[in-house]
């Protein structure tokens, strides 16, 4: 047997922790179901100032699977669901389940183009829609045609509450002038579409004709990044996101008994099972504040005292350093995972330092239904002494995860290749796409992209995307390593590193930074100049890394923004950064 085959990561899990689970419900359905029958008065939404229980989620979901279903929506059909970290996100998502359809979740920061594929690809029959997204994008995409949506149901980002932020909700439909005071005048209805508030109200009270999934029905398409082609559908299934929902309550320790903070957006895999279902399973509150603000999320913190999140690492960042933040703030979170993006190690430690809460690691993708690796509960992840990567921790519950070569045979312990990964978890393919299936998920095994290695102890270890790998004179360099010791340097606050094409060495490495304040290197100062205290320069960055890298791997031009481009998960963009390389100075030192 191999050495993933033994399994030697089981031997890190904590005294008496089982090595595999055995969900008590098949589908995400019939798991909201019991826990409405159990605590239908249990909060399940804070927002803002609004509260809804299970029992109110139940009547709102039923009301719209109805009103769907009136308007033509069967069973096998597709709900889009294209709206923020809103209440309506999670009645649409059960209505659609309970109208015998699945959710397509859509990334509400996606514009026409991205819209009218996703639609097109999902086939999706009807679409539910933040108002100002259907203004600015869905009213253009649905009139052009090119999708098969029949039935449009629109919503607000005021619904259910009425404490109207401005600084979320200033001039929204419906605010006024953007004020929490003073009258709050009617929405304008959108013509051609249906109102979700008016349909909840119409149909209050009836029930959907009943349905019942399959475990191995797909329960919500979630898009891929399309970083390495076209997006593609992930086909997430009842059984495989019940099965990564019930592994959140038992590796993290978590009970109805707690609560959970909303950083993560719902339309992505994490914030989607690490939250929303999650929420329904223990059932426990779940916080939402409409995006992410940091300053928002902080008052949600202190007024709701969650116990519990996990989001990116990015996300961390900027509510550790947000104006007015105290250490107290964070008093009430007892667990706290960070996964979507890598972390560095010191940013764990400042993280520490700043709020008292040690982040725990995790790992996972779109196809795995959020984490296949995880670090345990109340144990610190190892730095590996050659790369000074922090693992991401082992595999949870029923999950054999093997490092590959390119070849696809196993690579020994210590050494790099792909992450491939088999469990529950994984999803069966990709929706309309049997090729793009076959090629990564062989045998039903996900081939990742992502290189790794195991120690020989089965902590596990991301070196970086095969894609990102910079080719410096024949030398192999990962941006992640370098970006790690970036983020040891005092005064970075994010940094993201790229290869882009050099005449000498045919690539080598660049690194975009932003500076914690008010840290930023005057205009004036020339490059090389020493610098002034609570100040750095170009200069300064590339002699940190130099000191302590190889001569190959350490950065020759470092490029200063106010905001490093990130995706509305909060992962950093290198590729929009490398696209936008070319032509930007820096130094020539080989």
């Amino acid at each position: 047997m191999s050495a993933y085959g033994e399994r030697p990561w089981l031997a890190l899990y904590p005294e008496g922790a089982p090595s595999g689970i055995v969900p008590e419900h098949g589908t995400l359905l019939e798991m909201f179901r019991a826990s409405v029958e159990r605590a239908p008065g249990t909060e399940a939404i804070r927002y803002f100032d609004g509260v809804l229980t299970l029992a109110d989620v139940d009547a709102a979901s039923d009301a719209l699977a109805v009103a769907l279903a009136a308007n033509g929506f069967v069973r096998g059909d597709r709900l889009a669901v294209y709206v923020q970290n809103d209440p309506a996100f999670v009645v649409g998502l059960i209505a659609a389940w309970k109208a015998g359809g699945c959710a397509v979740a859509v990334n509400p920061m996606n514009k026409a183009r991205e819209v009218t594929y996703l639609l097109a690809d999902s086939g999706a029959a009807a679409l539910l829609c933040l108002d100002e997204l259907y203004d600015s994008v869905a009213r253009d995409v649905i009139a052009s045609g090119e999708t098969q949506v029949r039935t449009v149901v629109t919503c607000s980002p005021l619904d259910w509450q009425t404490r109207h932020d401005p600084r979320l909700f200033g001039g929204v439909d419906g605010t006024g002038a953007g004020t929490a005071e003073g009258p709050v005048p009617a929405r304008s209805p959108r013509a051609g579409t249906l109102d979700l508030l008016s349909l909840v109200r119409e149909f209050a009270g009836r029930t959907p004709e009943p349905h019942s999934p399959r475990p191995e029905d797909v329960a919500v398409l979630t898009y891929t990044s399309g970083t390495t082609g076209v997006p593609k559908g992930a086909m997430n299934t009842h059984a495989g996101m019940v099965f990564n929902t019930c592994t959140y309550r038992e590796w993290m320790g978590l009970s109805s008994g707690d609560s959970i903070l909303g950083v993560a957006p719902l339309f992505h895999i994490t914030g989607l099972i690490g939250h929303l279902t999650l929420s329904l399973l223990l059932p426990c509150p779940l916080v939402l504040a409409h995006r992410f603000h940091p300053g928002v999320l902080l008052d949600a913190l202190r007024e709701h005292r969650p116990t519990f999140t996990v989001g990116a690492i990015t996300a961390f960042i900027a509510l550790s350093t947000a104006p007015g933040v105290r250490r107290e703030d964070f008093s009430s979170l007892r667990v706290v995972y960070s996964g979507g993006a890598p972390v560095a190690p010191a940013v764990t430690e400042r993280f520490r330092e700043l709020t008292g809460l040690y982040i725990h690691n995790c790992y996972g993708l779109t196809e795995t239904n959020s984490p296949s690796h995880a670090v345990p509960l109340h144990t610190e992840a190892p730095v590996d002494p050659a790369s000074g990567a922090l693992s991401v921790g082992v595999p949870v519950f029923d999950t054999v995860v093997r490092i590959l070569d390119d070849d696809g045979a196993e690579v020994p312990a210590g050494e790099a290749g792909e992450i491939a990964t088999q469990g529950p978890q994984v999803v069966p393919g990709y929706w309309g796409k049997p090729e793009a299936t076959a090629e990564s998920l062989p045998g039903g095994e996900l081939r990742t992209g992502d290189v790794g290695f195991m120690d020989e102890r089965g902590w596990f270890y991301l070196v970086d995307r095969k894609k990102d790998m910079i080719n410096a004179a024949g030398y192999k360099v990962w941006p992640r390593e370098v970006e790690d010791v970036l983020y040891g340097h005092p005064a970075v606050r994010e940094a993201a590193v790229v290869g882009v094409p050099d005449a000498y060495r045919g690539e080598t490495v660049r690194a975009f930074v932003s500076l914690k304040e008010p840290e930023r290197e005057p205009a004036e100062r020339q490059s090389g100049e020493p610098a002034a205290e609570g100040s750095v320069s170009e200069a300064d960055l590339v002699a940190w890394c130099r000191e302590r890298m190889a001569a190959y791997k350490y950065p020759r031009s470092v490029v200063f923004l106010d905001e490093l481009p990130k995706t509305s998960t909060g992962k950093i963009l290198r590729r929009e950064l490398r696209d936008g390389a070319g032509g930007v100075g820096g130094t020539d030192d080989r």
